[in-house]
């Protein structure tokens, strides 16, 4: 059944039931949590839609050009090293790919012969299981909270919040202005203007957003995409600016191992 179908026939129920329980039935309709298991399968659904749109303007490594520090610190790894972006690839769609010859996930460690290993895989976005654990289990319940993604790229973190929270305020900070237009596209097409917006900026200049702020996402942020100075200065201002009582940081990798060797300090607590 088609949505001009399954409309006609909710109004035909409603226009079916007695007049003295019809209240009683638009009151249960409104307030029930009996829709939540299609509601959330919907929200997976539209978060694959999402994925497969951004595939769609993007190479299959999923980076661009503009990231001329990203990709040198990629080429400097000590093992071969490919970017893999979660959101939009799972583990299917790497298989399928590999099977199209348009991905492996070896390579060869003498060229010509059969001698191979596993490429290294990295990835600047959470997967839709991870932001499903994200906004479901770890976070707490985010009615009236505002959440700021520091290095929002995709987008992935937002549109997860604007469909598995109830976060009044999702805000997505972004150095790349190509990935903000990407964010722009995706924001207009499926209407998440009323709770998401995307800042072209440096966190480093958003001192009143992180004061704000009652969640702060971090996913592999800074590492690939400043130099270490750069890193040590962002950690800084972020701790600084993070006031707010109860407000929660979340990163990956962990506070600790993203500060390792940066000669600052940094608590969890802020």
């Amino acid at each position: 059944m088609d949505f001009v179908g399954a409309q006609s026939a909710v109004l035909a129920v409603l226009r079916g039931v007695r007049a003295g329980d019809r209240s009683r039935l638009l009151h249960w309709m409104r307030t029930t949590n009996d829709f939540d298991e299609f509601m959330l399968h919907n929200n997976d659904v539209v978060l694959r839609s999402i994925a497969e749109d951004l595939r769609n303007c993007l190479p299959i490594e999923a980076m661009l050009n503009s990231e001329h520090l990203a990709i040198q610190k990629i080429l400097e790894q000590p093992e071969p090293t490919v970017h893999v972006d979660a959101f939009l690839y799972d583990d299917d769609d790497i298989d399928s790919l590999c099977e199209k010859g348009k991905m492996s996930r070896n390579y060869c460690v003498v060229c010509g012969s059969h001698k191979t290993a596993p490429l290294e895989f990295i990835s600047h976005s959470f997967s839709l299981m991870e932001l499903k654990f994200l906004y479901q289990y770890a976070l707490p319940d985010l009615t009236g909270k505002i959440l700021v993604d520091v290095g929002s790229r995709l987008g992935a973190v937002l549109f997860g919040g604007y469909l598995y929270s109830s976060a009044s305020q999702l805000y997505g900070v972004e150095m790349n202005a190509d990935f903000c237009q990407l964010q722009e596209m995706i924001i207009t097409k499926y209407q998440f203007t009323d709770r998401v917006k995307v800042l072209h900026s440096d966190i480093c200049t958003q001192a009143s957003l992180l004061q704000n702020a009652d969640v702060v996402v971090m996913n592999n942020v800074f590492e690939y995409f400043l130099d270490r100075l750069e890193q040590a200065r962002a950690w800084e201002f972020i701790s600084h600016n993070m006031r707010k009582k109860e407000s929660l940081l979340v990163t990956v990798p962990s506070l600790e191992e993203s500060i390792t060797n940066l000669q600052i300090y940094c608590s969890a607590s802020g």
